[in-house]
């Protein structure tokens, strides 16, 4: 069984399908984590994003510096790129078959990397609530963060993700939709396993 859960950044979903991955013993793989490590590689070593993305090893994923701000935006840059989309999508087309089933997240699960996944959910939240949250985790961290920075940031790599030429983000036509907005962590992950055993039901 595949799972795909896909959405803009800070909506939740990587927390969340993590989540659903432990509490059904699945397999998880952060998509994100991909793009990053590609984004981080190419500024690190000056060559070029392709390049990169053909030859990346699963040790690419371990890099400490995944999960900054500087390698969301350059992932977000990355993957705009066609040839670079193509060199990993057939990674995560062979780590979705592994047994005994997988959730993926990102932004074109359900759309591209899985059109066939059994489960599509679509993860989103507030633009306000997605910077907000962003902020808080940069601060606690330690990191300096502006607020208005982060929104703007934001602002721009949802415009990017959605306005690219090849699979920009959007929702799948048969992907449930949970707005994270007004829900915590425990709230969301609720809502997305009755959604997932509402479909293994129906399936069985």
């Amino acid at each position: 069984m595949i799972v795909a859960i896909d959405g803009p950044a800070a909506a939740g979903k990587g927390t969340l399908a993590k989540r659903l991955a432990e509490h059904l013993g699945f397999n998880h793989l952060d998509t994100g984590l991909i793009y990053r490590a590609v984004g981080v590689k190419h500024l690190e070593t000056g060559l070029d994003a392709i390049t990169v993305a053909r030859a990346l090893q699963p040790a690419d994923l371990s890099h400490p510096g995944l999960r900054g701000e500087a390698a969301g935006r350059a992932a977000s840059e990355v993957a705009a790129i066609p040839e670079v989309r193509q060199a990993l999508l057939d990674f995560q087309r062979r780590f979705a078959q592994r047994p005994p089933g997988a959730v993926l997240d990102g932004r074109d699960i359900g759309t591209v990397v899985c059109p066939d996944a059994d489960i599509k959910l679509f993860v989103t939240a507030s633009l306000e609530k997605r910077a907000e949250r962003r902020w808080k985790e940069l601060i606690a961290k330690g990191e300096t963060a502006i607020a208005e920075r982060v929104l703007q940031d934001m602002r721009d790599r949802d415009a990017r993700d959605a306005a690219r030429d090849v699979a920009p983000m959007a929702p799948a036509a048969d992907a449930v939709l949970i707005d994270t907005s007004e829900l915590d962590a425990d709230a969301a992950f609720a809502a997305a396993l009755a959604i997932v055993h509402r479909k293994m039901t129906t399936k069985a």
